[in-house]
């Protein structure tokens, strides 16, 4: 039977045709093994998470499993793609949503603690342990999220370099312009790849890394690539950005405010959070009285909105690579 977006009366435009997803037949793909992994992706606000939890549900079904019984370890469980759903203390900001799980196992969830730095190296081992885990116990995994570079390095099995981040060279990259800093790149590699001047804090870290690597042997990450079956979640932009603001009034009501300023208080630096970007970045500013509520909410509402513009053109440029997307409507 086909699997219902939570959102299912949106009007698409200017994006692609929509499919028709069946489960039974994304099950078959995997008892063969010609699937061993399926990633729903999307923007924020698409629907994503619910949209995997009903297919594991129903991959379950199909299966005969009955994870709230017990018997998950034949079931479907999912695995984040989010880059900041890994901090512990990080809840509403991130959007963790861990009551739509109920009896879907989830991981790389609240992993490490909030404050610290979790890169993609570090990501990129987690989930091939996790995965592995699943793949090891019968599991069925389903890779859930919204970081593009996070689901490609899972999925596509990206050589990824473990260089340690340095707080004395970012401060010094910090005071440059994005137009230095993409000119000092330029001359310590070529710039084939567009995502490391996609923004200042990957193009901090593309130099960051090239600067290590001068004088350092690197260890890069080797794995395979995975058979991916790749699900993405549609809405229009009309109707995303309402969701985003209407979600945003939500999460202040609910506390975001003082979910951020729990964080400073237990003495994680301001520059710490204001790292990790949207919610956190604009939530501390007004938390430490830089700006005001109304300021707050404009500025995030409008960063949230180019965000989700910039994951859907992230998608885009994944299908144009040559990875299939099955987008749904449903």
């Amino acid at each position: 039977m086909p699997i219902k977006n939570p959102y299912s009366n949106t009007m698409i435009a200017d994006l692609p045709d929509p499919e028709t997803i069946r489960p039974e037949e994304i099950l078959q793909s995997f008892e063969n093994k010609d699937i061993d992994l399926i990633c729903v992706l999307g923007p924020t606000a698409s629907g994503k998470t619910r949209y995997a939890v009903a297919l594991a549900r129903e991959l379950n079904r199909l299966r005969g499993v009955n994870a709230s019984e017990g018997s998950v370890n034949a079931g479907a469980e999912i695995l984040s793609g989010d880059s900041r759903q890994v901090y512990r203390g990080m809840d509403i900001g991130t959007g963790k949503d861990l009551s739509e799980y109920e009896e879907i196992p989830y991981h790389l969830i609240d992993i490490v603690d909030a404050g610290t730095k979790f890169d993609l190296y570090q990501y990129q081992k987690a989930f091939e342990k996790a995965y592995k885990d699943i793949i090891d116990r019968g599991g069925i995994p389903i890779l859930c999220g919204g970081s593009g570079l996070y689901l490609e390095a899972a999925t596509c099995g990206y050589s990824i370099p473990d260089v340690p981040q340095s707080p004395e060279l970012r401060a010094e990259l910090e005071a440059k312009s994005t137009e230095e800093l993409i000119s000092m790149l330029a001359g310590l590699k070529p710039l084939h790849n567009k995502t490391d001047i996609d923004t200042r804090k990957r193009l901090i870290r593309a130099l960051e890394i090239a600067i290590w690597q001068k004088d350092h042997q690197v260890e890069n990450t080797s794995y395979l690539p995975k058979k991916t079956y790749y699900i993405g979640t549609l809405v229009s932009r009309e109707e995303r950005n309402r969701r985003i603001d209407a979600r945003l009034d939500a999460r202040i009501a609910e506390g975001m405010a003082d979910e951020v300023k729990g964080l400073l208080d237990s003495g994680i630096p301001a520059e710490n959070l204001t790292y990790y970007g949207l919610e956190y970045k604009f939530v501390t500013q007004y938390v430490l009285g830089v700006l005001s509520l109304e300021e707050m909410k404009t500025l995030l509402g409008n960063a949230i909105h180019q965000f989700a513009k910039r994951q859907m053109t992230w998608f885009r440029g994944m299908e144009r690579k040559g990875i299939k997307i099955h987008w749904v409507e449903p």
